[in-house]
């Protein structure tokens, strides 16, 4: 789609308002609105903003930095459309010059995109997010009193998110992003959407979208979705399972495996960034160990049945999918650059057994620590950003 398509679009569908989104140095979506009649000039000249008023952007004597709308990003907002429509496009961030912004995190992920496509390699991602559905107070605050008492794939009436889920899901088709599944999960009050795969790239903007329309969507219902790892101490955790393949290449699939589960501890603090990250790990399916299995639950990476991907179980939703995806990529493309072989699989259940594995850092301190001192990260994290995640 080009920007002719999307002013004919703003024409025809009587738009109103546009959004131009963007994203800081923790995935934290951001934006500024704009009339169609400045659509044109964003396109060209960008639209500016103060980038010193963005934690690890720039100060205030550089300030100035420049938002262009990526056309193919654009989406029509479902629930914004009585008194003309509203759009949303996820912009690239320039400075004056028209150079792209080091620390925009789209601009990070493309590039690790280029260098896997320089390799002749394409990686396909496609995540599962869990959250809680909590009932607000008289003044829209978080109650963190669950929606329901409902486990596991329960039906309703045990199951009340139900009428929430498929009200989400079907935002997000008319948004063009078309979950998979959906199901009540283990905790009370829990659930899960899944998404097809799609590009690295795509794949991020999906999941930022995704979250948006989540958090949207049950405070109109008058709840609180929370996406934090370990919202509930007594209850499973929040995670963000990243599934991965190797487009028309399986053959690299072990040596890409074997690059991530190599780098995985230097990374962690990326795909874990909080303190209540850590509280999460280890317990109700949540890995502690670096291993790998065959439809094994209990490893950090499992291949599914019949499947011909990998599912890291690590992450939760609080991580910055971009710079998640292009740390993955990247350390699977060393893998495979270095013909890297996977450990053994195993069979054992890693919440009850234990095996010789290493264990993934268990509090913050310790993941900051190991990103800190990695050779690995300080290639591809820009220095600003390892400096404020640390």
């Amino acid at each position: 789609m080009t920007y002719e398509d999307v002013i004919e679009f703003c024409e025809e569908q009587d738009v109103r308002f546009i959004r131009l989104s963007y994203f800081d140095i923790y995935g934290i979506q951001k934006n500024v609105s704009v009339l169609p009649t400045e659509l044109k000039r964003a396109f060209t000249e960008g639209i500016s903003f103060d980038a010193s008023a963005i934690d690890g952007f720039l100060d205030e004597v550089h300030s100035d930095l420049f938002l262009y709308p990526d056309p193919n990003t654009m989406s029509i907002l479902p629930w914004r459309s009585m008194d003309g429509s509203v759009i949303r496009m996820y912009c690239d961030i320039k400075y004056p010059d028209g150079t792209p912004f080091e620390r925009d995190v789209r601009y990070i992920l493309k590039k690790a995109v280029n260098k896997a496509k320089e390799m002749g390699i394409s990686v396909n991602f496609g995540s599962e997010f869990e959250f809680y559905l909590f009932k607000q107070d008289e003044n829209g605050e978080n109650t963190y009193i669950p929606l329901d008492q409902a486990g596991y794939m329960d039906i309703a009436p045990l199951d009340k998110g139900e009428n929430v889920r498929r009200e989400i899901c079907l935002t997000l088709s008319e948004m063009g992003i078309d979950p998979e599944v959906s199901h009540h999960e283990m905790g009370h009050g829990q659930n899960e959407i899944d998404f097809r795969y799609s590009s690295a790239l795509q794949a991020a903007d999906n999941a930022a979208t995704f979250k948006w329309v989540v958090q949207a969507i049950a405070n109109m219902q008058g709840l609180v979705a929370d996406f934090s790892p370990k919202p509930i101490n007594d209850q499973p955790g929040n995670g963000m399972h990243i599934n991965m393949s190797v487009e028309n290449h399986e053959e690299l699939m072990m040596p890409f495996m074997a690059g991530i589960l190599n780098r995985i501890e230097e990374m962690t603090l990326f795909l874990n960034p909080t303190e209540n990250s850590y509280d999460r790990l280890g317990e109700d399916k949540a890995p502690k160990y670096v291993s790998w299995g065959y439809n094994n639950r209990s490893t950090l990476i499992r291949i599914p049945a019949g499947n011909k991907r990998l599912e890291l179980r690590s992450p939760d939703c609080l991580a910055n999918t971009f710079l998640a995806y292009t740390l993955l990529i990247y350390a699977g493309l060393d893998g495979i650059e270095k013909h890297m072989t996977c450990m053994e699989p195993t069979s054992l259940n890693l919440f009850k057994e234990t095996g010789e594995f290493d264990v993934l850092p268990q509090s913050l301190k310790e993941a900051k620590k190991l990103a800190k001192n990695s050779d690995f990260v300080k290639k591809y994290v820009p220095e600003n950003i390892l400096k404020a995640y640390l």
